[in-house]
């Protein structure tokens, strides 16, 4: 570092935006990296701790201190072989990531964290402007090794990591995509004025040149069946995500004008690709729009509607009101709950806290109003937080379009097949059917636990207790570690389960290439996280 003291000196700046008035003018990305001088300065700010608790909570465990000091030092590409070692796609986090890494920063303690997920981003599109960013072919130790062919299902960032993690092993890997372009939410859910396509293709052209084959519109199991991929020690790896929505179950939910999330992003996201088939998308010009939910996806419809030239634009949140100043050292290194400002609102939308919606009012088969109920938070007993309707408040809201942003289910399950056995498969008993029942989960995609023993209900199909838990973080919840460790090794139907870093962005280490080297009798390989 330049100045063990740059941090009292120098204040945190953060990347230019565009003025609200100019920016919902047009569907391109408004906020602009940092210039190199600028996140030369801010990199200097980073005290390099003894023990970085950003690179402790950053998902994918980028090296954070070192590419800091790097870019204070001018050392733009050896930077850049930092931050690549750890993650895959710099340039996605760099845009999207809710930077857990800022919230665990000492700084934070005084209000002001490094800037790491804007340095983060100035480092990659550095690289990409000086022509650094090229295709890694496999190393001669990688040809050497033993390889296969490995089909991976889905292409989103979890998908899209381990094929280029594989196909730099060595591998020959195939993506399959259902829908008709690479990408997955990446491509379909996130606007473009969060993330412009042409950064994601920038990317699919670079891994294309690596050996990585994608083919669209294919459902694996329904137009191809999985057994295909996995003749001659084929490897199926599933990157699926979840993609059945969260529904609330009101009076009037089948009114014309209520849709989910996922439906209007990927709606308006399709009318401006111009190699897309179109189609019809939800429009929300001149109407009022309700937004249920208060994530990122919500914020994201939001944003969307207002660009549309909605008349009005009203988010709801659940939850109470934060405050305006969050207790840092009672939170720290977690997520200081506060209320932080967001561009949505300076672009005219509005949020209100702490209203439930409780019915859809109709004007023939089409919505008209939303009717809320307060809320009331308070502390149980036990720790948790509770609800409780206030009587007598209440309210009605004007839509003439309802979008429900609540989160997600569970991946988007198929119809059952049953599988015929041929001439030269034995006959299996009715114990041993009972045996390759799928793993138990719960809704969220977690293992199913039994409250007093803390084991997963699938303990009969799993390795003893002592099996090695890979690759689950420390900080995951004890109890689903000892039922990941109760699964590793011989699941139902030959599937290998294997828990995964996929806390915030299962990147980077989706599917490590030596598990492949390591277990080359793996039938199939599932990717799940446990969290």
């Amino acid at each position: 570092m330049h100045s063990p003291t740059a941090f009292l000196r120098i204040p945190r700046v953060e990347p230019e935006r565009q003025a609200p008035g100019r920016r919902i003018r047009h569907w391109h990305e408004y906020e602009n990296p940092l210039p190199d001088p600028r996140a030369a300065e801010q990199g200097t700010r980073c005290m390099d701790c003894g023990v970085p608790w950003c690179h402790g909570y950053c998902p994918v465990h980028n090296q954070i201190p070192e590419w800091n000091a790097l870019v204070s030092e001018d050392e733009w590409r050896a930077a850049w072989e930092q931050l690549e070692s750890t993650n895959n796609f710099p340039e996605l986090t760099g845009r999207l990531c809710p930077a857990p890494c800022e919230d665990a920063c000492t700084l934070r303690l005084s209000g002001s964290p490094v800037t790491i997920r804007a340095i983060e981003l100035a480092i990659i599109e550095h690289a990409w402007q000086h022509g650094w960013v090229r295709p890694q072919r496999p190393t001669a130790a990688s040809l050497n090794a033993p390889t296969g062919q490995v089909s991976v299902v889905g292409s989103g960032p979890a998908g899209l990591a381990c094929a280029q993690q594989l196909a730099r092993a060595g591998h020959a890997v195939t993506v399959y995509e259902a829908a008709p372009k690479i990408g997955g939410l990446l491509r379909y859910g996130i606007p473009d004025f969060r993330l412009e396509k042409r950064i994601l293709d920038r990317r699919l052209d670079q891994m294309r040149d690596e050996g990585v084959r994608f083919r669209t519109g294919v459902r694996v199991g329904a137009d191809l069946p999985a057994r295909e991929l996995m003749t001659e020690g084929g490897v199926l790896v599933l990157a699926c995500g979840s993609s059945t929505p969260r529904d609330v179950t009101v009076p009037g939910r089948g009114l014309g004008g209520v849709h989910f999330a996922l439906d209007y992003l990927s709606g308006q996201n399709r009318s401006l690709d111009r190699g897309m088939d179109k189609g019809r998308h939800i429009d929300a010009r001149d109407l009022d729009v309700v937004v249920i939910g208060g994530g990122d996806t919500g914020s994201d419809c939001v944003v969307t509607a207002i660009r549309q030239g909605a008349r009005s634009v009203t988010q709801i949140q659940y939850h109470a009101e934060p405050p305006h100043q969050g207790d840092v050292l009672t939170h720290w290194p977690e997520p200081v709950p506060e209320l932080k400002p967001n561009d949505h609102e300076a672009e005219g939308g509005r949020r209100i806290w702490g209203w439930e919606t409780v019915a859809f009012r109709a004007d023939g088969e089409r919505v008209a109003g939303v009717d809320l109920q307060r809320l009331h938070w308070s502390r149980a007993d036990d720790g948790g937080w509770r609800r409780e309707p206030v009587a007598g408040e209440s309210r009605r809201l004007p839509a003439q379009l309802v979008l429900i942003a609540i989160g997600y289910r569970h991946p988007a399950h198929g119809p059952r097949r049953r599988h015929r056995r041929t001439g030269s498969e034995p006959r299996r008993t009715r114990k041993h059917r009972r045996r390759r029942r799928r793993l138990p989960l719960e809704p969220q995609g977690r293992l199913r636990l039994r409250r007093r023993t803390a084991r997963s209900v699938a303990d009969r199909v799993g390795h003893p207790r002592g099996a090695p838990v890979r690759g689950v973080r420390g900080h995951l919840c004890a109890r689903r570690q000892r039922a990941a460790a109760s699964v590793i090794g011989r699941t139902p139907s030959g599937v290998r389960a294997e828990p995964m870093e996929t806390d915030y962005w299962p990147l980077a280490h989706a599917l490590p290439a030596s598990s492949l080297h390591q277990r080359a009798d793996a039938g199939c390989t599932l990717s799940c996280g446990f969290w």
